[in-house]
């Protein structure tokens, strides 16, 4: 049996609520299917596909054939029961053999319609690129890379890959991507491939479990983290501590520290990387972005504050995500203004934990480097 720490670790779905797949497994899983047609293989109406995690996960076929000089397969996205807007969605995706490329690429993609095209900085993928995050482009490219090496070829792998999403443009007006600068349609998301559906009250229980799992271990000191990869970033920088410690607690900043103050912690650590990092520094008990979104504006007077420059200032009050602001300043600046945040951060988590509480705040950077700590 599983101890109450490893349950938190990995937990399921909130009780009734039934797990599904995203948008990057969709298509990966649609490229599979596209591949075998392409190569006149023959297609079954459901591919495996591997997740991040090393497992691998059976995903049905809506559709796939054979058409003139390419090769294609839709998938139904299905997130289970969790309120995702491209549940239900069409996921398709369109290979032809390509008959060049830059040295050493293998896989072009390309945004069909209702995918959408990144016109802003700030995001993971380039200005001009279509909206496939890493992830998702690295599970497609494993996917196709596996009916390859079965079949035995040793000439190079060129291949275009056009992902479509049927509707995908009018789905998008229902999300952040118009705000984001993300125009045509939908993102290709995941970081696990799975969609977890969580309840409130379940996800607040798991924290409270976890942190009585510590203390009952004899632990008085817990390190929160908003994600599985801040998570894995602060295991590196306190290996010291044991896991019973580290308590994600995803978007439940409020709750999670007021829940230790209770419960009699003496240390808690809270470690964000920039851009929620300054939610909570403005003040985000809950830093979800249905609870709103990060001020640009005030963003951009701490800017200033810290290095100077109103020209950067108003670059910032201009911005389009926390990390294009970080992107923007130069090494010293960026720790220039982490600073400026870190003690507002440090201020505003310390109306949560209380007095009774020896807190400490880390920003890290989108490498997982610390950018700024403070305690007290």
């Amino acid at each position: 049996m599983a101890s109450g720490a490893e349950k938190f670790r990995s937990p399921g779905p909130a009780r009734g609520l039934r797990s599904g797949f995203s948008t990057g497994t969709a298509a990966a899983a649609a490229a599979k299917g596209a591949f075998l047609e392409l190569l006149g293989l023959p297609c079954p109406e459901a591919v495996e596909v591997s997740l991040p995690g090393g497992s691998r996960l059976r995903v049905p076929l809506a559709g796939h054939a054979q058409v003139g000089n390419r090769g294609e397969a839709v998938v139904v996205k299905d997130a289970g029961d969790d309120p995702d807007v491209t549940h239900g969605a069409e996921i398709g995706v369109r290979l032809r053999w390509a008959p060049g490329g830059a040295a050493g690429e293998t896989l072009r993609i390309l945004a069909g319609e209702g995918v959408g095209r990144v016109t802003k900085p700030g995001l993971p993928v380039a200005v001009g690129e279509p909206a496939v995050n890493p992830v998702p482009r690295r599970m497609l490219a494993q996917a196709i890379e596996e009916v390859w090496a079965a079949c035995g070829h040793g000439r190079p792998l060129r291949l275009t890959v056009e992902i479509f999403v049927p509707r995908g443009e009018e789905l998008a007006r229902h999300t952040l991507n118009p705000r984001l600068g993300i125009v045509g349609g939908i993102s290709i998301l995941g970081t696990t491939g799975l969609v977890v559906p969580y309840s409130h009250a379940a996800w607040r229980a798991t924290i409270v479990t976890a942190l009585k799992v510590a203390r009952a271990a004899g632990w008085r000191e817990a390190v929160f983290t908003t994600g599985g990869r801040s998570d894995a970033a602060m295991r590196r920088l306190l290996p010291a501590l044991p896991p019973e410690c580290f308590v994600l607690m995803g978007d439940y900043v409020r709750f999670s520290l007021r829940a230790a103050a209770q419960l009699g912690f003496q240390r808690v650590t809270v470690a964000a990387y920039f851009g929620k990092a300054v939610k909570m520094a403005q003040g985000f008990g809950q830093t979800h972005a249905s609870r709103g979104l990060l001020d640009f504006p005030v963003l951009a007077r701490w800017v200033e504050r810290a290095t100077g420059n109103s020209f950067l200032a108003e670059a910032a009050a201009r911005a389009n995500t926390a990390r294009q602001v970080l992107e923007m300043l130069s090494p010293r600046e960026a720790l220039q203004v982490a600073a400026e945040v870190g003690r507002r951060l440090w201020a505003a988590l310390h109306v949560f934990t209380g007095a009774g509480v020896h807190l400490r705040a880390v920003i890290l950077d989108f490498q997982d480097a610390v950018l700024w700590q403070g305690e007290g």
